[in-house]
């Protein structure tokens, strides 16, 4: 006898769940997923132990960011079928067996890309679609600020990872052989019982649910809102947001990946807190910029949110991170970069809801999504390149110099695609 899907057990029940509990494993479970972007400690004792370069050590992140979109996808339409709960949970077991594989053949490349990259990145991704898609149905009136507020917790899972990573992973490279191995046990265990635990508590409402006293605006209450993956496709609006998603991810993923080694290589001496530490402090404003740009676009609009990101982070990356070793610009400029990037996770979501419906949420933020994976494997890599390449010159400042202009350029382009933004008309 087969399970019933999520929303038919449902509506077998005489009352809803708290919509906020499920808020609030949504939260809990992308911590966890957030350990993507603690990558970035790992690499100083990858490069140190083996010998590695930065293009090798920065590998495993973009690996597995390209199968996080990957899974993304699938788990969409996955989703939209079965429910949540499965999904989730086997994104729990993957991320789980992910780290488990990295403890074991974590020892080269190939086979940390394999681990770490492949199956973590499938892991994160089968998991990562599940709380938001149901955080968009149970609140229809709170999309943005819901949606913020349960990527929030991906964003600040570097906050809670990135030191404990550090003290795990210790300052003594003679130990490193015994270290690195048994922080991917300890991470596998946490996911296991912790993403799996969450995943139990994930329903979605029954058809035609809505919240108690909240009326749906006229434009997303009738079927000609809801747009099925094949027509979002052929829609130019898609198009445009998948290019300013692409833009602003673009920024903000290369600024975490190579922001533990930015504090370490360009402030130095100078640095009053360690890499990890000031990328926790990087992902505090990574997640309070999700909930607050959410929340934002909920009053003024998310077009002039769109503006105002992009704004902000090419003033940073063209005036106030170049040319400075300073550790207080280099600590500010890095937030203030992770502070707008979160706020393009936040709205992307809801602005897919809002342009396509939201009853094939998981299948089209899933297809979206593969902007964020596109921009986290190419810019990245070529960003890193071209620090390898002015390392080996002696000149490590002059290239953090070229990866700032650079990320200023993708920010400035991504201002004037916003401008394009338009919600489409079915015709």
């Amino acid at each position: 006898m087969q399970p019933e899907p999520d929303d038919v057990q449902l509506r077998n029940m005489s009352s809803s769940p708290n919509r906020w509990l499920l808020a609030g494993a949504a939260v809990l479970m992308q911590v966890c997923l957030g350990i993507i972007y603690a990558w970035s400690v790992f690499r100083a004792p990858l490069e140190q132990h083996y010998g590695w370069s930065k293009t090798e050590s920065i590998a495993p992140y973009r690996w597995s960011i390209l199968f996080f979109t990957l899974a993304m996808i699938v788990a969409g339409f996955w989703q939209d079928k079965k429910g949540p709960r499965l999904v989730g949970s086997v994104g729990g077991v993957l991320l789980a067996a992910g780290c488990l594989l990295a403890a074991f053949i974590g020892n080269t490349p190939m086979g940390l890309n394999i681990a770490y990259g492949v199956v973590a990145g499938l892991g994160v991704g089968f998991a990562y679609v599940t709380p938001i898609a149901t955080c968009v149905k149970w609140f229809p009136d709170k999309r943005g600020m819901v949606v913020g507020m349960a990527v929030m917790g991906f964003g600040i899972g570097s906050l809670i990872f990135a030191p404990l990573l550090e003290a795990l992973l210790g300052k003594d490279p003679a130990r490193y052989a015994e270290t690195l191995p048994n922080t991917f046990l300890l991470l596998a265990a946490i996911f296991l019982v912790v993403v799996t635990g969450c995943a139990q508590l994930y329903k979605v409402p029954p058809a035609g649910w809505k919240p108690d006293g909240w009326t749906p605006p006229v434009s997303a209450a009738g079927a000609a809102a809801e747009w099925t993956p094949r027509e979002m496709l052929r829609s130019p609006s898609f198009w445009v947001l998948w290019v300013v998603y692409f833009l602003g991810s673009s920024v903000g993923l290369t600024a975490i990946g190579e922001s533990s080694p930015l504090v370490r290589e360009l402030a130095g001496t100078a640095a009053v807190m360690s890499g990890g530490v000031a990328l926790g402090v990087m992902s505090l404003f990574n997640g309070v910029g999700r909930l607050a740009w959410g929340a934002a676009s909920d009053k003024i609009g998310k077009q002039k949110v769109v503006y105002a990101m992009f704004a902000i982070s090419i003033a940073t990356c063209a005036l106030l991170l170049p040319a400075t070793r300073d550790f207080w610009r280099v600590l500010a400029g890095i937030c203030l970069v992770g502070f707008c990037y979160g706020g393009h996770l936040a709205l992307m979501p809801s602005l897919c809801a809002e342009y396509f419906g939201s009853k094939n949420i998981g299948a089209n933020y899933g297809i979206l999504f593969t902007a964020w994976g596109a921009a986290g494997f190419t810019i990245p890599r070529y960003i890193a390149a071209i620090l390898e390449e002015q390392k080996k010159a002696g000149a490590v400042a002059e290239g953090y110099n070229q990866m700032f202009y650079t990320l200023a350029v993708i920010a400035a382009v991504g201002l004037v695609a916003g401008y394009f933004l338009k919600k489409p008309v079915r015709t």
